[in-house]
């Protein structure tokens, strides 16, 4: 564990930071109520963040959020406001939000997970200990959040700061099985397209993302998207050759057309930034033996498609940084899109083994919506998860599926009030197995 953390370039589990000065108030942005008080600051190890404080908030529920991404560049202020903006919610249901941008751009949960807790330590030192502290992760984020539930909630542990854990469009499973398939979507898309690299550019593995120094843009990077799908002009435009591209990287790697260059893009910097940076230019991912199935000739696919073993260190240092043990106290709640274009649903059913793994299964209630977004969902949503995960804190009541669709339709009058109307949690609902969507690798 210490050598997989040094590799990674994290510091090991700890909350105490150096010294900081006190959150500024500052003006709220829009559309976080009028009447709140909002607080700005840097934390000491390099991490900006917002703070929140509904009107007459009186020490009630602080709600720490841990955001998503993760970013490639650094930390900025705005990175932390847009997500006071987008999570307005929270505060409108009337409980206190804090965010941290983290302290550096890049892979790293671990590093994360303790920047979360340093921010949650600065709000209580400056305005009192909260009556319950809940833990939301967004996207990855949520493998955040859940590293953060058992650092400093573990199973069988001291008391914890937190009370509650609340993952929604969750990156959950590990750095190793959530980002396998875009090693994946590299190595299909290179066999079909060959322009990333294209051939007279230097060439390189591809799970490296890009060499180092290189100068490629994500605009020029679209271009060849483009240049060889078709994506990005009307499909009636299209080629009958591109659009036959397109239709074989969607098909045998299982994304939807507008998440393509999106998965392109993380395949391409974060994973330069994971294994240049983080790994010392090792490998994590590997698809020897993998089965490629989905287009007009597999067999062909297959023979030609570049094949990868992952580096042993490389491989573990990851699964030490990410991967959850599912070893943590804490009541937990998860909403998930199933149409989620960005985070595959069936990630939650790989959370759901790892929690049963490790006898937590019980403190775990998942819920899927019939909804076809990532980074947001149903505003009535959100305060209907916060208001079950109390009163299973608070009264032992621990939620259903069908008692969270019931409460959100009860709160849609409320808080349905910007667009984002509906509540669509579907009750009987369950995930397949990650394995259906995305290969199984060797052990």
């Amino acid at each position: 564990m210490l050598a997989a953390c040094a590799l990674l370039g994290l510091a090991l589990p700890h909350a105490a930071g150096a010294a900081t000065s006190a959150p500024k108030a500052t003006a709220c942005p829009a559309p976080v109520p009028e009447d709140a008080r909002c607080y700005t600051g840097e934390d000491g190890r390099g991490a900006f963040y917002w703070i929140a404080m509904p009107k007459d908030w009186n020490r009630g529920v602080l709600v720490m959020h841990a955001h998503g991404g993760p970013e490639t560049g650094p930390p900025t202020l705005a990175r932390s406001q847009e997500d006071l903006k987008r999570w307005a919610i929270t505060v409108k249901a009337g409980h206190a939000w804090a965010g941290s941008t983290y302290r550096r751009g890049g892979y790293g949960v671990t590093m994360a997970a303790e920047d979360t807790e340093r921010l949650r330590q600065i709000v209580v030192r400056h305005f009192g200990q909260p009556r319950r502290t809940l833990l939301h992760g967004q996207s990855y984020g949520a493998g955040v959040a859940a590293k953060a539930a058992e650092l400093y909630a573990p199973a069988g542990g001291a008391k914890s700061p937190y009370d509650g854990l609340l993952l929604t469009s969750g990156v959950l499973g590990g750095g190793n099985s959530a980002y396998d398939f875009r090693l994946d979507l590299r190595v299909v898309y290179q066999h079909v397209c060959r322009n990333h690299p294209r051939p007279d550019e230097p060439q390189y593995p591809l799970w490296m993302g890009l060499p180092t120094g290189s100068k490629l843009t994500r605009a020029e990077l679209a271009a060849r998207v483009g240049e060889c799908t078709g994506l990005g002009t009307p499909a009636a435009q299209r080629t009958p050759e591109q659009a036959a591209r397109l239709a074989a990287i969607l098909s045998v790697v299982k994304i939807q057309e507008r998440s393509l260059i999106g998965h392109l893009n993380w395949a391409t910097w974060l994973f330069q930034d994971l294994v240049q940076e983080r790994l010392g230019g090792r490998n994590p991912f590997g698809n020897i033996g993998v089965v490629y199935q989905g287009s007009a000739d597999d067999a062909a696919l297959n023979a030609g498609v570049l094949r990868y073993a992952a580096d042993p260190q490389a491989k573990g240092a990851l699964a030490a940084d990410s991967q959850p043990t599912g070893r943590t106290a804490l009541p937990t709640l998860s909403l998930h899109a199933i149409d989620d274009p960005t985070a595959f649903v069936e990630l939650e059913s790989a959370y759901r083994r790892i929690r049963d793994a490790a006898g937590t299964g019980g403190q775990l209630v998942q819920s899927f919506s019939a909804e076809r977004e990532h980074s947001y969902l149903s505003d009535s949503e959100y305060p209907a998860l916060f208001d079950a995960l109390l009163d299973w804190i608070d009264k032992g009541e621990k939620p259903t599926p069908q008692g969270l669709a019931q409460r959100c339709a009860s709160l849609a009058p409320r808080y349905d009030i910007d667009g984002k109307n509906g509540c669509h949690i579907r009750p009987d609902w369950l995930p397949p197995a990650l394995e259906s969507r995305v290969p199984a690798r060797a052990p």
